[in-house]
């Protein structure tokens, strides 16, 4: 299993002068950990903005700098060899990029502007647009693949669905906290237990990317509920797995403040769509 990938993500210092911040830094180094942890290759792309304005430049977009004749030979040339990879390695499992680039934007990019038209638009680079049968996916979004799954587990047939869900999440790349896994599975818990799995899993909650919570039955568990507020309030990003056909109200399937405290949906696959998952990335996701 491959990915192709913009090149500045193994080599920040092919970007454009002043634009990789911090975050940029920490997203390209967890996309690598995340293929390294799953066995994945990363292959790069050619940098069309390297080799056609050469390493040092300043930002610019592409009708600035690059509308030419002679930068489209050259993405002639660049796409023929992405080509020859394929051919020799098979379809890649998507190309990822990274948003706002001229060239290797996923969603975004800085196209430039005519007449009164922003410079940002929607879309892909110029050079990923070339490859539209390939999926694609930014960088930061690839980035955040570490999993809180937070789910009632006091009964055989709950600790065995999350299980089932933990699994499906795993076999699609990511990594999962499962609080039952660590042995929180008594009702007689003694102090120093309770201390250890209330620290250890509020822990697990600050470091995850995002909080995958099941929210089926009548009401949502309370621990559940809990460990979705709080990564609410951190910012973290929320989604509630409900496959309980039944409703309370008239536009709410559970409770309000959970609900809009996440995106809700109602099946594994739409599931997977959520948390764009590599495995399934639809185009411009």
């Amino acid at each position: 299993m491959y990915v192709l990938c913009s090149p500045c993500i193994l080599n920040p210092t092919l970007r454009a002068d002043g634009i990789t911040k911090p975050s940029d830094i920490e997203a390209f180094e967890r996309t690598k950990v995340r293929c390294d942890a799953f066995g994945i290759t990363m292959i790069p792309l050619p940098c069309p903005e390297t080799i056609f304005l050469g390493p040092a430049r300043k930002p610019g977009t592409f009708l600035e700098r690059l509308d030419s004749p002679a930068f489209s030979r050259l993405l002639d040339n660049l796409e023929e060899q992405v080509s020859d990879i394929i051919s020799k390695n098979g379809p890649p499992l998507c190309i990822i990029g990274v948003n706002s680039s001229p060239t290797c934007g996923v969603t975004s990019t800085y196209y430039g502007s005519r007449g009164d038209e922003p410079p940002k638009r929607a879309g892909r680079g110029v050079f990923l647009s070339r490859f539209p049968g390939i999926p694609a996916i930014d960088t930061i979004t690839f980035s955040r693949y570490r999993v809180y799954l937070a789910a009632p587990l006091f009964s055989e047939a709950e600790r065995s669905y999350n299980a089932h869900i933990g699994r499906l999440l795993k076999e699609n790349l990511f990594s999962v906290h499962l609080p039952q896994e660590l042995g929180d599975d008594s009702a007689g818990r003694i102090q120093n237990v309770q201390d250890r799995l209330f620290a250890a899993n509020k822990k697990a909650l600050e470091e995850a990317d995002i909080v995958v919570a099941i929210i089926d039955g009548a009401d949502a568990d309370s621990g559940t509920a809990w460990e979705m507020g709080y990564a609410f309030a951190q910012g973290k990003p929320v989604i509630a797995l409900r496959t309980d056909f039944r409703h309370v109200g008239a536009c709410e399937r559970v409770n309000l403040m959970l609900e809009q405290a996440s995106t809700v949906v109602t099946t594994q696959e739409h599931l997977l769509a959520a948390l764009n998952a590599p495995l399934l990335v639809k185009e411009d996701r």
